[in-house]
């Protein structure tokens, strides 16, 4: 009896022992299949981080790119604009200066008519208050005219050449007239350069008889056309030449009378002509004296 029991107990502890050891078995392998599945967690995670790596990165190239792009796109337009608004202020800039330039053009042709006699001004200086009638001997040629002409001219010229006239104190008569004469004397003349104009006029002028105040009259009324110029030729028309283009009658006739029409051509550049002789006048007694110029074509 007592033997079959402890036959029992053996064989109850080999049954636990081996169960222990199934166990521990069970156990390993549960560990190493975790280990496993472990591993190849952390593998998928590696990969799939590294995946996601490269994802973000080209998505951050795309918005790199894609960036890149439109500041460039930007930088273009800007650049655009600043062109164009530059090009447009230009542009007007250039529209302006020509608008200018026409006005001046036209001002100049409304005064620089170069088929007319322009501003001819004559003064009078008898020894004494005397009545004096002056006519124009080609009317028909007049463009404008001051004081009021009718059919000449009657006023009381006083020695200073103070002119009285329709209850009115002049200095001189005036007038403007066509030229349709063409002269060529470009063989004959002066060429000055800018820089002597005032100069060459002050000589020529006190020459053929202009005294200081009439010679400041014609050259400030005149230079500010001739400077346009590099050079400029003159010629003075002869007494002979203006008679017989506008005739001047003057009642009573002067003791001295001095007519002066200056012919002139600006130029770009000099050119050789033969110097004009001019004789000098001397005033004496009663004096008409006038002044005038034309631009030649």
């Amino acid at each position: 009896m007592e033997d079959n029991n402890q036959n029992n107990l053996d064989f109850i502890r080999n049954n636990i022992n081996n169960t222990d050891y199934a166990n521990e078995q069970n156990v390993e392998q549960i560990n190493d299949s975790v280990n496993i599945d472990n591993s190849q967690v952390n593998e998928n995670v590696q990969v799939n981080a590294d995946k996601s790596k490269k994802g973000f990165s080209s998505i951050f190239k795309k918005i790199s790119k894609e960036r890149a792009l439109i500041i460039g796109l930007v930088v273009v337009s800007v650049i655009c604009v600043i062109t164009s608004t530059i090009a447009i202020i230009t542009i007007n800039q250039n529209r302006q200066l020509e608008e200018e330039n026409a006005k001046l053009k036209r001002k100049r042709d409304n005064y620089m008519d170069i088929n007319a006699f322009l501003k001819p001004v004559i003064y009078l200086y008898p020894e004494e208050e005397t009545i004096i009638d002056v006519r124009l001997g080609s009317p028909e040629k007049l463009t404008c005219i001051y004081p009021e002409y009718n059919d000449g001219w009657s006023v009381v010229a006083e020695p200073n050449g103070t002119l009285k006239a329709n209850d009115r104190e002049y200095y001189s008569l005036y007038y403007e007239c066509d030229n349709i004469i063409k002269y060529d004397h470009l063989y004959e003349g002066f060429v000055v350069a800018k820089n002597d104009i005032t100069k060459f006029l002050e000589e020529k002028l006190e020459i053929l008889g202009l005294n200081n105040r009439e010679a400041e009259e014609m050259i400030i009324y005149w230079l500010p056309k001739l400077e346009e110029y590099n050079y400029v030729y003159f010629r003075f028309e002869t007494m002979e030449e203006l008679e017989e283009y506008m005739p001047l009658e003057i009642k009573p006739a002067p003791d001295t009378l001095i007519r002066i029409m200056m012919e002139w051509k600006g130029l770009d550049e000099q050119i050789e002509v033969q110097e004009q002789i001019l004789t000098p006048v001397e005033r004496n007694g009663y004096t008409v004296v006038e002044w005038g110029g034309t631009e030649l074509d």
